[in-house]
């Protein structure tokens, strides 16, 4: 299983929400592109990058910063947030960053899911971020009446590369990975899955790896590295070295 270090951009800084408030938000970094570079030096093998301003307003706003640390980083970069064309698709891509994530997008016009998915084939993971079982878009600023499963179900043959599930409620609180619902997607597809949300200490990265076997194959940790509540290279460690 892969430990994926999160970025979080807003406003060119490295930040974190709670629970995807802009209201509530801690600058970590002024400066991405070195923190990008530490967690690579602390052993990530891949990284994970959202632009926050741009799930708000629907087009890519730090995109600069990212394709900057795309191609500085020797280990690969997979970015969400902001992207809702094919244009956008391609630059990232072209860009260097190795994976595309669709969420709002993905909902929102499944024509430009396919079409990315037949074109960058391997290159496209579903952002799928849910709240008591229903998906939520935007930012998270809008919840829709679609499940899980509904989604998931959707897509299952676009030959997606992942599937990312990150439960809103706890995302940014350190409250515990939700286990069991990362679970039951994973048995519902055969898309691999990479678990979101809530990551706050070695036990959860322990939990995780028990289901490494129903096809969860990486997580995503934000705030429990930057508070220091979890070690990236005990993590790596406790879930087998990781891979990219």
């Amino acid at each position: 299983m892969i430990v994926i270090p999160a970025i979080d951009l807003h406003d060119g800084k490295c930040v974190r929400l709670l629970q995807g408030d802009f209201n509530r938000v801690t600058v970590y970094s002024e400066d991405p592109l070195e923190m990008a570079l530490s967690w690579q030096k602390q052993g990530a093998k891949r990284l994970h990058i959202v632009d926050l301003d741009g799930s708000l307003e629907g087009v890519p706003k730090n995109r600069e910063i990212i394709v900057a640390i795309a191609r500085e980083l020797s280990i690969p970069v997979e970015v969400g947030g902001g992207i809702r064309d094919m244009k956008t698709i391609d630059g990232y891509l072209r860009g260097g960053v190795q994976w595309v994530i669709l969420g709002t997008a993905a909902i929102r016009d499944s024509r430009l899911m396919r079409d990315a998915c037949e074109t960058y084939g391997g290159h496209i993971i579903l952002g799928l971020d849910a709240k008591d079982g229903q998906v939520a878009v935007q930012g998270w600023t809008e919840r829709t009446a679609l499940s899980v499963r509904e989604v998931v179900d959707r897509f299952r043959d676009y030959g997606l590369a992942a599937v990312i599930y990150t439960d809103i409620s706890r995302d940014g609180m350190q409250t515990g990975v939700n286990v069991e619902a990362t679970k039951r997607l994973a048995q519902m597809t055969e898309i691999p899955v990479i678990a979101s949300g809530g990551v706050s200490d070695i036990r959860d990265i322990e939990k995780l790896v028990e289901i490494e076997q129903d096809g969860v194959i990486g997580v995503i940790a934000g705030k429990a590295l930057y508070a220091g509540t979890l070690s990236l290279k005990e993590a790596i460690a406790v879930a087998g070295g990781g891979r990219s």
